[in-house]
């Protein structure tokens, strides 16, 4: 089987040099989790139990991929509506230091209800309306991507990685939200609070302080669907964990009726329309503007960590972290720091398949503590969450002023959010 992990690293490596040899990273994904199955069948005599753990995974893997589906057109039908301008017209302040706190506020939040990249982008979109200063745009952008990520991270719906744990039944909803809303906080905080008293820009780096109804102008009809669909789409979100609680089905059944509900109000309201002018609200048009390569990079990962899993090569590994480093907060630590050089979402598809939930049953303070660190590491580097690589290309932020200006601020919050959870987790248990 060691061909199969110099396949694995060689896919890793590729995929964190996606950008400097121009090879896209959802390819290589592909590529190695198909690989990875073809070297693994092709090691066997009898290929029957093989194509049964394929069928096991790819099940697990498909709830993931479909839930991620229906998340990510709900937001897109918000926002071919303009829906989120409903929160953003109304931030009105020529104080930088009121708006870096507003910005960070709303995307926390906004992260939790709808997921950490929907969220920085929509964000970051505000801030080139409100601020002219590069510099402190580029600053209040590194401070929407931890906000992202710590928001993101005490939701089940709020990042890939919590999402994944809570459909896998590591995690439940009341008690991922009770364990890591504070840490996640004291994770904002503290860079949000250091860059609070050492920001000097001056007020006239930002733009206008008059509120606006809507930007550009629009109707009394258009507000009105805005509203609706912000309201509707919002609502079915929040349902999703709802009726996962009351009916115990799995996650993605709820989303697709969230869906439903928000394609079905999407037609209603746009029902006196002519062919022609429905076409840009309809769910179609925003299934066209929905990220189906991050769909498929995902499918890729959980392909070849499957196969790892499959061949107990993660089984290995679990044990080998477990004797030289006898301390499993450090090794979580670790994972966390990790997610900020490789993808998250491989890193905790590889520690979902090392530990069990046998030993770790679901709601332990293993994943917990994972969802935490897997969730805010990505903030350490710019290239680290797919929030930061969103607002990198948005912003145009180089690698090396991110790790200058923002990394320190991020790792404060990281190390500050972990510490608060030990310690809760100390006084509770």
């Amino acid at each position: 089987m060691s061909i199969l992990i110099f396949v694995f690293i060689i896919g890793y490596i590729l995929i964190t040099l996606e950008h400097p040899i121009h090879f896209n990273k959802t390819a290589t994904a592909l590529i190695t989790g198909v690989v990875c199955w073809i070297l693994y069948i092709l090691s066997v005599h009898d290929t029957e139990p093989v194509l049964e753990q394929l069928a096991h995974h790819l099940a697990e893997i498909a709830q993931i991929l479909f839930f991620l589906l229906g998340a990510m057109t709900i937001v897109e039908l918000i926002d071919i509506h303009g829906g989120f301008t409903i929160i953003t017209d109304r931030i009105a302040t020529r104080n930088p230091r009121t708006l870096l706190w507003l910005i960070s506020g709303l995307t926390f939040i906004l992260s939790a209800l709808l997921d950490n990249l929907a969220s920085a982008i929509v964000m970051v979109s505000v801030t080139r309306n409100l601020v002219r200063d590069t510099e402190q745009r580029r600053l209040m952008a590194g401070m929407i991507i931890i906000s992202a990520n710590a928001g993101g991270a005490w939701s089940p719906i709020g990042d890939v990685t919590t999402t994944m744990l809570w459909i896998g039944g590591q995690v439940t909803t009341a008690n991922i939200i009770s364990q890591l809303v504070l840490p996640s906080l004291v994770c904002l905080l503290v860079p949000l609070l250091w860059l609070t008293f050492s920001i000097k820009t001056p007020a006239e780096a930002i733009g206008s302080n008059s509120p606006g109804v809507s930007r550009p102008y629009v109707t009394p009809v258009q507000r009105r669907d805005r509203g609706i669909m912000f309201g509707t789409g919002l609502m079915a979100i929040i349902l999703v964990p709802v009726i996962k609680s009351l009916t115990h089905l799995p996650p993605y059944m709820a989303m697709m009726l969230s869906l439903g509900i928000v394609w079905g109000v999407s037609e209603i309201i746009h029902a006196d329309k002519d062919e022609e002018d429905r076409k840009r609200y309809t769910a179609a048009y925003a299934l066209s503007k929905v990220d189906v390569p991050s769909i498929l990079f995902f499918f890729g990962i959980l392909l070849a960590v499957g196969a790892l899993e499959s061949t107990g090569i993660l089984k290995n590994l679990a044990l080998s972290l477990s004797e030289a480093i006898s301390n499993l907060d450090s090794i979580v630590l670790i994972i966390g720091i990790a997610s900020a050089i490789v993808d998250n979402v491989p890193i905790v598809a590889a520690a979902m398949g090392m530990y069990d939930l046998g030993t770790h049953p679901p709601d332990d303070k293993l994943w917990e503590f994972l969802a935490y660190c897997a969730g805010t590491g990505g903030s350490l580097l710019v290239i680290g969450s797919a929030a930061g690589v969103a607002v990198m290309g948005m912003e145009r932020i180089e690698f090396g002023w991110y790790l200058r200006r923002v990394s320190g601020l991020a790792l404060m919050g990281y190390v500050a959010g972990a510490a608060t959870y030990l310690a809760i987790y100390a006084l509770t248990h």
